[in-house]
């Protein structure tokens, strides 16, 4: 737990480095792309569909299309988050980049990049995890409501030790450390002081 945090805190730090706001931006963009891909299939899908095989009208064919875009829209407001946090899992090593030339300029130097699969496999992970973990707590996020600041609060701090977790999952690839050892490998691996700047030079 305290290595997530350290290196969602390394990262928070770092808000305002350009290699991490370009990092939010792509992401950003990206994930409006997707929704607005859905959004446009949902309307003309729905719209075809109806037009054609339940012989309905234009106007209830497009009366139905945009019954279900607004309900898209609903799906976009739940979900947002969970692709957004996809999305940033592909692009994930740039900001694991950009906190090592920072605080690891050692590892940094030695640095490997990740292949897109992986960096894809990542953000798909990350993203089923973000979605079964806020699932199991929205009872908790509905109860919350009634204090008009629980909820997002409670959202923020699972969410950024959700996000804690994949910064260190991806330090984990990144150190050529097994699945099955993250985190606790990199927690040894920190406290031996392997990951920390040394003044004695790189390991």
């Amino acid at each position: 737990m305290r290595v997530m945090i350290q290196a969602l805190l390394l990262s928070i730090g770092q808000l305002g480095d350009k290699r991490i706001v370009a990092v939010f931006a792509k992401s950003m963009l990206v994930t409006l792309a997707i929704f607005a891909a859905i959004g446009a299939g949902l309307w003309f899908g729905i719209e075809y569909l109806v037009a054609t095989y339940f012989a309905a009208s234009q106007s209830m064919a497009s009366l139905a299309a945009a019954a279900a875009f607004l309900i898209a829209l609903l799906g976009a407001w739940l979900l947002f988050r969970v692709i957004a946090i996809a999305v940033i899992g592909v692009f994930a090593d740039e900001v694991v980049h950009a906190v090592e030339a920072k605080h690891y300029p050692e590892r940094f130097a030695a640095a490997r990049e990740l292949s897109f699969a992986r960096s894809a496999a990542m953000g798909l992970r990350s993203a089923g995890r973000a979605l079964l973990v806020n699932l199991a707590l929205s009872p908790l996020y509905l109860i919350l409501m009634v204090t008009g600041i629980g909820t997002p609060i409670a959202f923020f701090i699972v969410n950024s030790w959700l996000l804690g977790r994949d910064l260190v999952n991806e330090l984990s690839l990144l150190a050529s450390l097994t699945v099955e050892t993250r985190p606790s490998a990199l927690a040894e691996r920190m406290r031996a002081g392997i990951l920390h700047r040394r003044e004695d030079g790189p390991c």
